[in-house]
Order: C-alpha cells, then structure tokens, then sequence
C-alpha cells in the first residue's frame, strides 16, 4: 500500500463545488457539523482516501470491516453543490497532515472545486450557553464577506494557530491561490459539541447560501445539554465529611 491512496467510489455531475471539512477536532465540532451535512441531504460517497499515516486499524459495523481511511461525499443543496470530508480519525505525523491535506486538494480540483470551508472548534475552558464563531482566512475579501455573516475575527485566537488538516487546507490552499476559510465554534473543549456543530453550519448556510433541518442536532444538543447539567451538579455537592464516609463493617 502507498502513502496515500485515492479510490475513486463514483463521478459527481457537481456545479462549481465547495470542499467543506470536517475532521475529528475540538469538541467533534467539525466532525458533527460535516456528518448533518452528509446524513441530512443524503451524499452521496464519491472518494475515500487511504494512508499509511492514518491509525493502523478497522473499524467493524455489522461484523463487516473497513479500513480506517477519509471520505468525500458529494452533496447537493439548494443554494451550493458541496464535497464533504469526513472521517474518524487524523494522520498521526507532520508528514501525514501534510500529505493528507494536498491530496484533499487534489482531488478537490480534480471534481472542481475552487473554494475550501475547514471547520472545526476553538476551545474556551468553560461550559458556555452563547456560541460565538470565530473564523480566518487566506483573503481580505473572505473576511469581509464573513464578518457580515457574524464571524468573529480575533487577533490572538485560536491561541497557537490552527493544527492538523484544517490549519493546512488554509497553508496549502493559499499556495495554490485556493480561496480557503476555517470556521470554529466556540466550545468547552470537554465534550462533545452538537450547538456548537449547529452555530457553525448556520454560518455556513448563510454564506453559500443554502438551507438545512437542525432537528437531530438539536436533539443531540438537548441529550448533551442533560450531561452538562448532571455534571454541574455534581460540582455544586458539598464535599462529603468524615462523617459521611464513616461505615459499619
């Protein structure tokens, strides 16, 4: 087996599509955010991807196995054709984000795309009730179109710059003159974040201009939402005493 693979699954008859990411990261933000996209507009897999770099295992549904790899899936919306990048896992070295991340571009040229959306999380330390999103970009002009959609943009965040694939679709993306953006939502950085997954794609809708149901994010926000609060309780319990542990025995 090569370095990297590509298996061409199926030919998408797309126009002028837009490579979204959403690897495993910060909160599963964009991981959750690229699987709605996916599971609620019914993609279609058109490529998976497979790596030497990739954790050295399969995964098992049904007693079948698959190979650990990354999938593009072709998705058709109202407003704007997209390829979506999903997976479960990313490279496990610097030379495997690397080689991950152009041949991520390379097929995206190869079916057409011109323009890159990475998305993901930024970590805030704390349990939070408002969502903000915070982005970058490789233009001036991204920028600005984003910041009228609501993303925040700050000078010093995300603290350390952007890792893995998400941080070098935008690197390599600008070296090939592809306009690329990330967009991350704000998020504890403990769990599982399907609001924030929700504050993402709701800029990203807005931006490309297509329309999708939130309803299984929601639900999933509410069963979260139900951890959280159990978690808080716990924290708000008075520490037991000595008294409290005492025992017969």
């Amino acid at each position: 087996m090569d370095e990297f693979e590509i298996e061409a699954v199926a030919e998408p008859e797309l126009t002028d599509p837009v490579l979204v990411e959403g690897l495993p990261g910060v909160g599963h933000v964009g991981k959750l955010a690229a699987e709605h996209l996916v599971e609620e507009r019914d993609g279609d897999l058109v490529r998976r991807v497979y790596s030497t770099h990739l954790p050295p295992q399969v995964s098992v549904e049904d007693g079948l196995t698959q190979l650990a790899c990354a999938e593009i899936h072709a998705v058709e919306t109202d407003g704007q054709d997209l390829l979506v990048l999903t997976g479960d896992h990313q490279a496990q070295d610097t030379v495997g984000h690397y080689g991950l991340a152009d041949t991520f571009l390379d097929i995206a040229d190869d079916l057409g795309a011109e323009r890159v959306f990475a998305l993901g999380g930024v970590p805030t330390g704390e349990l939070i009730e408002e969502y903000d999103v915070v982005g970058a970009t490789t233009s001036e002009a991204q920028r600005d179109e984003l910041e009228e959609a609501g993303v925040e943009f700050r000078g010093d965040e995300p603290a350390g710059g952007i890792v893995g694939v998400s941080g070098l679709l935008l690197g390599l993306g600008e070296r090939r003159d592809v306009p690329a953006a990330c967009l991350m939502g704000e998020t504890s950085g403990y769990l599982v974040d399907p609001k924030s997954a929700q504050a993402v794609l709701e800029v990203l809708q807005d931006v490309l201009g297509f329309e999708i149901d939130f309803s299984s994010l929601e639900e999933r926000a509410e069963e979260m939402e139900e951890v959280v609060r159990k978690i808080q309780e716990m924290e708000q319990s008075p520490a037991p005493t000595d008294e409290d542990l005492r025992y017969i025995g």
